[in-house]
């Protein structure tokens, strides 16, 4: 949105600056402030990021630590107990229904995310 107005507003510093060298330096100002501005947004959230990463152990660990929990269940009920019921034992089986929508959300296998996508791809 800012790169659409750069043109205009550069455009309306010949009328009211004189010097060549102040118009241009003003001109390049204007034209790199949208570069600036998500610099500092990047920055910013690298900052974040550090931050966060220095966090204790639970902050820092819930992710892993719920695939883990989702995966065990994904091993308790496709391969544990199917074994475990070929020499007769029963082995109570993780809810599926709670733990999918958990999984293929950490994975990004969500549908928005694939409609998304799919948008983008038609621009």
């Amino acid at each position: 949105m800012l790169a659409s107005l750069i043109t205009p507003v550069t455009g309306l510093l010949d009328k009211f600056i004189q010097d060549k060298d102040q118009k241009a330096a003003l001109a390049h100002e204007i034209a790199t402030m949208s570069e600036k501005h998500a610099q500092g947004l990047a920055l910013a959230q690298i900052e974040l990021n550090t931050a966060d990463a220095k966090g204790n152990w639970f902050q820092s660990s819930w992710r892993p630590l719920c695939g883990y929990v989702c995966v065990s269940g994904l091993a308790v009920n496709f391969l544990i107990s199917p074994l475990a019921a070929a020499f007769g034992v029963i082995v109570p089986q993780a809810d599926m229904a709670v733990m999918m929508p958990v999984l293929t959300g950490m994975l990004g296998l969500a549908s928005l995310r694939s409609f998304e996508r799919v948008k983008l791809d038609k621009k």
